[in-house]
């Protein structure tokens, strides 16, 4: 709820690209030649000291880094669209994504990466929340809208979607502000099941599709309010403990500028979405919209070479930032948690 806060083959992931071209990145005439050889990449041919590099690998993925930060967009494009990758985006998107292939090319032919070291499926979570217009500080916001985005991490499409609406507690007549920017009416949340039921639907829906059992997985947000704020007060108002399967996150927000190499102020979703060249689908501030824009995002990233992986958590009640040193590690199958006492 941003006002208060595509696809790939299943080896993808696991299968060696075919080899760049021995021109693949060579400066167009008039500018200085950068196309590497097999003697330049050469460990005893190199003019380079041994102990310049720890890899030969390395210094030729530096010097086609450096070719490819001299290219202007219409050949990114070019080089990207030879390979059959997105061209879509942004000038520095489009360096960050071929930097990546190539060099996931090059480490791949080196040493082979297991495939199945990386989480199954990614449970992309947007809720939505009652609000009030300026969203004055005493206001309690309770869950409206439970919605997630099953994605497969294999194949980098969409597998399976869940929603329910909310009963809320304390405010359960809804302000006009909240009905228009949501689209949720009173009606609708008047009808539906109290959080406590909703979120054993949600676990129930989960063990069906077997996560956190046969599937490992991992929850992922547009930052860090859903589960930090939203989920944590929602589930004192309720009077259940937090549950483990959300404790940890991935905070794709945190995860796009890090990659990409971004301010905050450009991690914002419609901000995402531009960047990668993609419009947003759907109904803005719709829990289920969001949630499946975001997974477009996640894709593209992960079509680009990131590797998303936690970076938040819940500690005592706390928000926390996971290293990225920290083994990767799914979320355990998920359980409803016990009342408060």
């Amino acid at each position: 709820m941003e006002e208060q806060k595509e696809n790939r083959p299943q080896a993808a992931r696991s299968q060696v690209p075919p080899p760049l071209a021995p021109a693949a990145t060579a400066c167009p005439p008039g500018r200085q030649r950068c196309m590497i050889s097999d003697q330049e990449t050469n460990g005893k041919n190199s003019t380079a000291s041994s102990n310049d590099f720890s890899d030969p690998v390395y210094k030729e993925i530096a010097m086609t880094n450096g070719c490819i930060n001299r290219m202007t967009r219409d050949e990114l494009r070019s080089k990207l669209a030879e390979f059959n990758l997105e061209t879509r985006g942004v000038k520095d998107v489009l360096k960050k994504r071929l930097k990546n292939y190539y060099k996931k090319q090059k480490l791949m032919q080196k040493e082979p990466v297991n495939g199945d070291s990386y989480y199954d499926y990614i449970c992309v979570v947007d809720f939505e929340a009652t609000c009030e217009e300026g969203n004055p500080p005493e206001f309690v916001h309770e869950i409206i809208e439970f919605p997630v985005v099953l994605l497969n991490t294999h194949t980098l499409e969409i597998e399976d979607t869940f929603q329910q609406y909310v009963k809320p507690e304390i405010n359960p007549k809804l302000s006009k502000f909240c009905v228009s920017l949501t689209g949720i009416t009173q009606d609708i949340v008047d009808k539906a099941d109290t959080f406590p039921q909703v979120l054993q639907n949600v676990i129930e829906w989960m063990r069906q599709r077997e996560l956190g059992t046969k599937y490992s997985y991992s929850m992922l947000t547009d930052g860090s309010w859903d589960m930090s704020k939203f989920l944590n007060i929602q589930c004192r108002i309720s009077r259940i403990k937090y549950p483990s399967f959300a404790k940890k996150w991935i905070n794709i927000r945190k995860s796009y500028g890090n990659f990409y190499k971004v301010p905050r102020n450009q991690t914002k979703l419609t901000i995402m979405l531009e960047k990668l060249g993609m419009n947003y689908d759907g109904r803005p501030h719709s829990g289920l919209d969001d949630s499946k824009n975001i997974a477009r995002i996640a894709v593209r990233m992960l079509q680009d070479g990131c590797e998303l992986r936690v970076n938040e958590r819940m500690h005592a009640g706390q928000l926390m930032t996971v290293s990225s040193a920290v083994p990767l590690e799914g979320a355990p199958a998920p359980q409803m948690p016990r009342n408060r006492n």
